[in-house]
């Protein structure tokens, strides 16, 4: 990571995990599940956090060859996944250090990016090669968890994009949206938005701060069309207080797998699959994909 001065200073962003894959190397599965070690050593999630805390402040910056070897790992990690028959994390997973009111902590607006320049990019260059094009009839797309900015490409226009936030003075200044609402999902997960609407759901560096995903992962595919895909995107950067404590407890691949683990088992979607689109192994923020699509056969 070379970014630890400006955006450091506008927004109080850390590095999210401790080590690279804390459950990768209690434990390794032929089959992929890569946090069931971890689970089943009954570690105190809780407590990771003060190794958490200190390591955000003093490792600015990794390896490139560590950087690399995680590459295969996080787009591996999601194939021939053999999955617990129930899902395999607890309440507490899902406390934060700050449990108050999100709509407190983003009520002032934050007119800044959460990720370095390369990594937007990468992120947009995805978004192009997957985006219907352009005014394409009929297409409808929504941004959760979205603020001033959604990183689509440039000029990409749909006669329906919609917007789901938490900031008013955020959402009113992006300009690609033609419709927004304002919504704390930790507190209400329900979508405001009819059946089979979305072509495209997309969340930029956010899926880490929500408590209840299941929930929130099952209005995803209510609110999709069949065969609409929804593409989860994050980096290594947080605001550690309000991120749930299994993901600043964790690494970067097992980010890929607890986001996969929610398509699976919220239902109704094909096996989840994942990217690693990091630009700059070692010399940027890194950036990783888990997207899934609607199955076709399901209604609602």
């Amino acid at each position: 990571m070379t970014l630890c001065t400006t955006s450091m200073l506008l927004c109080p962003l850390t590095h999210c995990s401790s080590a690279p894959s804390l459950a990768l190397n209690l434990v390794r599965s032929s089959r992929g599940s890569s946090l069931k070690g971890f689970l089943d050593a009954g570690l105190p999630r809780r407590t990771l956090l003060t190794s958490v805390l200190f390591h955000s402040f003093m490792m600015c910056s990794s390896s490139p060859v560590s950087a690399r070897s995680k590459i295969s790992e996080a787009e591996q990690i999601l194939k021939n996944v053999e999955w617990p028959e129930q899902f395999p994390f607890k309440k507490e997973d899902f406390q934060r250090f700050d449990e108050s009111p999100d709509t407190i902590f983003y009520s002032s607006p934050r007119f800044v990016t959460h990720i370095d320049d390369y990594a937007i990019q990468a992120l947009t260059k995805y978004y192009a090669s997957i985006f219907p094009p352009s005014n394409t009839p009929g297409v409808a797309l929504l941004d959760m968890c979205s603020s001033w900015i959604s990183h689509y490409p440039k000029g990409y226009r749909q006669e329906r994009i919609a917007g789901l936030g938490l900031n008013d003075e955020e959402l009113k200044r992006n300009q690609v949206l033609t419709e927004y609402a304002v919504q704390d999902l930790n507190k209400n997960p329900l979508l405001p938005y009819e059946d089979n609407s979305f072509d495209v759901i997309t969340n930029a560096v956010s899926v880490d701060y929500l408590t209840k995903p299941l929930e929130v992962f099952r209005e995803m595919r209510r609110v999709l069309k069949p065969g609409g895909i929804a593409v989860m995107s994050f980096s290594n950067r947080c605001f550690w207080t309000k991120a749930i404590s299994i993901w600043t407890g964790t690494g970067d691949v097992d980010h890929v797998y607890i986001v996969g683990s929610y398509f699976h088992y919220a239902g109704g979607y094909e096996p989840p699959q994942a990217l690693d689109i990091s630009p700059n192994p070692g010399r940027s923020d890194p950036m990783y994909v888990v997207f899934s699509r609607k199955r076709k056969a399901e209604s609602s």
